[in-house]
């Protein structure tokens, strides 16, 4: 895994209420940082999002936002943090997220920060792409999300050989050392994707 330079951060616009997360975001942030590694996220500087942007570009490190360019328009009192790249709508900001890293990180957010992480989950179980997904549980927060892959599982609606296509975390300082050892999971399929669509 040495070729990871980038990580692509999916995270809430908002701090929530415990300031364990924003603590937390801080720490990933600098680990990142003072491992090489740089970040591709959603753009902006408001809640987990600014504050992983922002600690990361305070370390030294690189810093790419890619957002819609309705988000600007919708949220004129937001600042960019970093090079921004602004795209027409939502599955292309996604797209390019996921083209430029190497790895995902998801810490914790709301409906769209699910979405993008079950995402790049269902992505990795079709074989579009073999990267590390590592979810932050800070405070316990995916811990339902834990479960209901647990429960998918003994059901038999996920293969348990797919069941560590995301590898939960509970500290910021487990983030760096999961992406570096993560297995590519022996379940996943193997199929001719047009890689210009990853």
């Amino acid at each position: 895994m040495s070729n990871i330079k980038t990580v692509c951060v999916f995270c809430g616009s908002s701090p929530g209420v415990n300031p364990i997360y924003i603590q937390e975001t801080n720490a990933v942030g600098a680990s990142l940082v003072s491992n090489g590694l740089g970040i591709v996220y959603g753009g902006g500087n408001k809640g987990i999002m600014g504050a992983i942007a922002e600690s990361v570009q305070s370390a030294g490190g690189k810093v790419l936002g890619i957002i819609p360019e309705a988000m600007i328009v919708g949220f004129p009192e937001m600042s960019l943090v970093g090079e921004t790249i602004t795209v027409p709508d939502m599955h292309t900001r996604k797209a390019m997220m996921n083209a430029k890293c190497e790895a995902f990180v998801a810490l914790p957010g709301g409906l769209g920060t699910f979405e993008e992480v079950l995402e790049a989950m269902t992505w990795s179980q079709l074989g579009i792409h073999a990267k590390p997904i590592i979810i932050l549980n800070t405070n316990g927060f995916y811990e339902p999300l834990r479960n209901l892959i647990d429960r998918g599982v003994a059901e038999g609606f996920i293969l348990k050989e797919n069941r560590e296509i995301a590898i939960f975390v509970d500290t910021a300082a487990e983030v760096v050392p999961a992406i570096l050892s993560y297995k590519v999971p022996s379940g996943r399929h193997s199929m001719p994707w047009n890689e210009k669509l990853i």
